[in-house]
């Protein structure tokens, strides 16, 4: 275990009055101008999960800086923000996080979230806590006002400081973090592009870097930059000063479903009062979305439909022993999906019944009409009676598709159902277990992996977990 203070020691501000204005009113005013300059979003109702921001005096790239938090909608939420810059003082190997205390700016204290910093510090070898990192570097403070003014304080920080030069390292500290990269958590990646070129070599240089990264493939930014250098562009000392930090985020973004899209460039030759175009630094602005589909959703008349096909196929069963479905093809629209789902049957409050299907190459409303029946003859009941059935509560479950996971972080109690599942052993619960049963996260595992598994109290340590999410109604409630 890692020996941390007992006292908050506070990351005091360092660059206000060098890099960005000191003074808590002088500040709030510049981050107004320069997000009233800002670039407008390119998605609306979207939030992004990553940007890309420069990290240079605030009169030179403030404004494509508060183009990239200006991606992040009014009003939107994230538990975490992760914020990745490169050193540009100190090397060392991997990353260091703060764990000693919060981040300070003239805005006010950025409470961090050192139980995770220091979580990543304990458990991989590739993370260290290395303050002096901290204390020299500009290029991460400079950014979190930026996410002051956009997102008040509701949020924990994460502040890591890359020391390496190796893409091997990203590599691995993308591995550590590529759990956390979701829709709760933002990451900001702190980068200035090309340093020192001539103005028109900046903008040619610049544009093939941004090309490179927007490919979310770590390989061809790496190339990139190994041909700009070949080109021998005249005072070109760098493509990408924070390349470790965009190539982290890269190896992190690479097996995902998602859209690099550019906001703004410009260099510090565009700056009126200060522009000189025989030596500019170049700076763009990146925000990165999630592309999966937006989640599956039914309408209210959709779930009294399923419902419907449910009580319909228990009472012609029961009535005349027939299981044959009377359902006709659903050619088109949401109810032609082909997925999982799970049907329970409920009396007086208990459960009588509950048989389910993670996928199935029927449409949705033949599967429903199939399992309200196989619920009514669940073995591990006693069946359910003809006398019964105008007593029952049907619950509908509609599942979306398994995701495995790589930390049961991931889970979220009373959102998530889990699936655990190693060698020929497999068992699940629905998310509404967890809110039923008041477990806490290892109670939810270890049941699921002991009594539905049968695996063991810890057998899903060594399991392979999936979650899922399930749109849940039932009879007697308003459906919406």
């Amino acid at each position: 275990m890692g020996s941390y203070p007992s006292t908050n020691i506070i990351r005091k501000s360092l660059f206000d009055g060098r890099f960005y204005p000191h003074g808590q009113k002088v500040l709030k005013r510049e981050l107004e101008f320069l997000f009233k300059s800002a670039a407008a979003p390119v998605e609306k109702e979207t939030l992004p999960q990553a940007i890309i921001s420069p990290h240079a005096g605030y009169v030179f790239s403030g404004e494509v800086a508060a183009s990239a938090f200006n991606q992040i909608p009014a009003g939107a939420s994230y538990k975490r923000v992760f914020v990745l810059a490169s050193s540009h003082h100190l090397f060392f190997k991997g990353a260091s996080v703060y764990c000693d205390g919060d981040y300070q700016t003239p805005l006010g204290d950025l409470k961090v979230d050192r139980e995770l910093a220091r979580e990543l510090v304990e458990n991989h070898d590739i993370f260290s806590n290395n303050r002096e990192a901290h204390n020299l570097e500009h290029s991460l403070e400079v950014q979190l006002p930026f996410l002051q003014y956009r997102l008040a304080d509701d949020f924990l920080l994460v502040p890591v400081i890359l020391g390496t030069q190796s893409d091997r390292d990203c590599e691995s500290i993308a591995r550590v973090l590529s759990p956390y990269f979701n829709k709760e958590n933002l990451f900001v990646i702190s980068t200035d592009f090309s340093h020192y070129p001539e103005y028109r070599d900046a903008t040619k240089v610049d544009k093939l870097t941004s090309d490179a990264i927007i490919t979310n493939n770590p390989d061809v930014l790496l190339r990139t930059i190994q041909q700009n250098k070949k080109k021998n562009y005249n005072n070109l000392a760098t493509s990408l000063c924070g390349w470790t930090s965009v190539l982290t985020l890269m190896y992190i973004t690479q097996n995902k479903n998602v859209e690099y899209k550019k906001i703004v460039y410009k260099n510090s030759g565009d700056i009126a009062l200060y522009g000189d175009k025989s030596r500019v630094v170049g700076y763009q602005a990146i925000a990165v979305f999630n592309k999966e589909e937006l989640p599956f959703s039914l309408s209210g008349k959709e779930k009294h439909y399923l419902l419907e096909i449910a009580r319909n196929s228990l009472e012609r069963y029961f009535r005349i022993k027939n299981r044959a479905g009377v359902i006709q093809n659903v050619e088109s629209g949401k109810l032609s999906i082909q997925t999982g789902a799970f049907v329970s049957l409920y009396n007086k409050g208990k459960l009588r019944g509950c048989i389910g299907s993670f996928f199935d190459s029927t449409p949705l409303p033949a599967l429903i009409e199939r399992l309200a029946v196989s619920a009514a003859k669940d073995h591990r009941f006693d069946s359910v009676t003809y006398d019964e059935v105008s007593d029952l509560v049907i619950e509908i479950s509609v599942l979306t598709p398994l995701k495995r996971i790589n930390s049961i972080n991931e889970i979220e109690l009373g959102k998530h159902g889990i699936y655990i599942q190693k060698g020929g052993f497999s068992g699940t619960f629905l998310p509404q277990v967890a809110e039923k049963t008041g477990w806490s996260l290892e109670e939810f595992l270890g049941h699921c992996s002991k009594d539905k598994a049968g695996l063991g109290w810890d057998g899903w340590k060594t399991a392979d977990i999936y979650t899922y999410e399930a749109i849940v109604f039932r009879e007697g409630e308003e459906l919406s």
